[in-house]
């Protein structure tokens, strides 16, 4: 498969690129960053986005999996205390990237025929607590639109769908803080499993919750 992964330099993005390498599919890792060998497209730059999906159609003519990945957080003690100016960055890395991707994306997605695309969300989306006003409204959003590109996948083989987690947790985060168990945090490994087994399933608009006991 052709799998497109936003976000892949960070650990989630490295999980998912890795299991789907490891599995013989064809990988492309994008970052704004450019890190660990992968594109440096600035998923802000929407002409960039639309270039890379000329090029990727070009060489491949179809995207099977879109695993989109770039966040973010932002948050304060209290409600009063909540800065817009974080508002700002969440909008432009949990709701305009997507915007950005799903627009470019979609007729490749619809090529496959059983494509798959996915977002992280968060519970903050459903339960937002005061500190979180920004970020829980940004994930809502992005939930929104996730929901309407399902509703344009409908009917194609293709599917849009929402993993939802407390929070992700890594092997490096575990090593740096060896007293904390991180309850109901989701380990990235997880996470690529979890969007692995998405080509199991038709479902589409759904909203997979992976939170851990």
């Amino acid at each position: 498969m052709i799998i497109l992964v936003a976000g892949a330099a960070g650990p989630a993005g490295q999980a998912v690129v890795r299991r789907f390498a490891d599995k013989g599919h064809t990988v492309i890792g994008v970052d704004r960053s450019g890190a660990d060998g992968t594109l440096p497209v600035d998923l802000l730059d929407f002409d960039a986005v639309k270039r890379l999906a000329a090029d990727i159609e070009a060489e491949h003519g179809r995207v099977d999996g879109i695993a989109h990945l770039v966040g973010g957080w932002r948050g304060s003690k209290t409600f009063a205390e909540t800065r817009l100016e974080d508002w700002d960055l969440l909008h432009d890395l949990l709701i305009r990237t997507l915007q950005h991707v799903t627009l470019a994306f979609e007729p490749l997605l619809k090529a496959s025929e059983r494509g798959r695309f996915a977002i992280v969300s968060a519970t903050a989306a459903e339960r937002p607590t005061q500190g979180n006003a920004a970020y829980g409204t940004a994930k809502a959003a992005a939930e929104a639109w996730t929901l309407a590109f399902a509703d344009a996948l409908e009917g194609t083989g293709s599917t849009a769908n929402i993993l939802v987690v407390k929070a992700l947790v890594n092997q490096a985060m575990r090593d740096a803080n060896p007293e904390r168990s991180f309850p109901g945090f989701t380990d990235v490994d997880d996470l690529a499993e979890a969007i692995d087994a998405l080509w199991e399933t038709d479902v589409n608009g759904d909203r997979i919750v992976l939170v851990r006991d």
